[in-house]
């Protein structure tokens, strides 16, 4: 800063070029092992992602070069596409119901394996399991045939005299049916919450039976209020991946979102217009949609944590 006139000196292009020198000597290694994130970071995400936001904004067939509309794209789908909105609607009925279901049904199984077990390296193995096959399409081509009309359920429900539907070819089933297979998928949620439930001090529970709490009580007030965090974990995770399941519903559906779209998930829709109808720039249109929608319900999500969240250190 200049003594006279108190207005800050220019740094010398020398001095600026010096200082980046010496700041790339001592940091030299440390961005050669970074230089692999750094190129995929841009070339697999950054990059992508703004040239799918470009396509968004154009009519896009793959043949010819992109045409821009604006966006025209998604005024189309607020407006003019029922699939669109029918697509919307079925994604959010199996996110409101295959997320909670999963999440109780984990946590159900965390805290009767949290009480000391014989073999339950044995039994977590077991229940994970089906969070690693799950996803992959020869479970799905499974599920189809269990729940198909001559599949194992209703062949087992035959055997009490109850005649049940092909839950997979009838619209006011078939999307249960892909909720079920979701909540059988609870594994690593499981696991989550049995590391958060090793956490919780067993002084509290010893000091709430002494005073004479019921299992329930203790339960409600010691496990639930300390396990917060990780249920809030799940449950953004959880929420996230409901918002981006599609191989179960292309496998059972046969890739059609069937009968009468009532499993038509938006990400099938979106791979439909994008990959079997060639509209790319509508594809990528419904890629940006999805996008906002799943970053308002998380921005949601976390700003409603304080309320019901609560951390070991008092905080919230």
């Amino acid at each position: 800063m200049d003594s006279v006139t108190g207005v800050p000196k220019k740094r010398s292009a020398g001095t600026a070029a010096g200082f980046l020198g010496r700041l790339w000597k001592r940091n030299a290694i440390a961005y050669l092992f970074l230089l692999p994130w750094f190129i995929g970071l841009f070339a697999l995400t950054i990059g992508p992602m703004l040239s799918s936001f470009y396509y968004s904004l154009t009519k896009f067939d793959v043949i010819a070069p992109p045409q821009f509309i604006g966006f025209e794209n998604y005024r189309t789908m607020l407006t003019a596409d029922p699939r669109f909105l029918t697509s919307l609607k079925v994604t959010f009925i199996y996110v409101f119901l295959s997320v909670p279901l999963k999440l109780v049904f984990a946590l159900l199984v965390a805290v009767l394996m949290n009480k000391g077990l014989r073999g339950l390296g044995f039994y977590r193995t077991m229940y994970y399991l089906p969070t690693l096959l799950g996803g992959s399409v020869a479970i799905a081509v499974l599920w189809r045939k269990i729940f198909g009309g001559s599949g194992v359920v209703n062949q087992f429900l035959l055997v009490f005299g109850i005649e049940a539907p092909d839950w997979i070819a009838n619209p006011d089933y078939a999307l249960y049916s892909i909720v079920a297979l979701s909540v059988w998928q609870f594994g690593s949620s499981m696991i989550i919450f049995l590391a958060g439930l090793k956490q919780i001090p067993q002084d509290f529970y010893e000091a709430a039976q002494v005073d004479g709490a019921s299992r329930m009580r203790r339960f409600w007030h010691i496990t639930l209020p300390l396990l917060t965090p990780v249920i809030f974990f799940n449950l953004v995770i959880q929420l996230i991946g409901s918002f981006q399941a599609f191989t179960q519903s292309f496998i059972i559906s046969g890739g059609q979102g069937g009968p009468m779209d009532s499993t038509l998930f938006y990400t099938l829709y979106l791979y439909m217009k994008g990959f079997a109808f060639y509209e790319m720039g509508y594809a990528s249109a419904m890629a940006w949609a999805l996008l906002v929608i799943i970053g308002l319900f998380t921005a949601v999500l976390f700003a409603t944590s304080r309320l019901w969240v609560h951390y070991g250190d008092g905080g919230q």
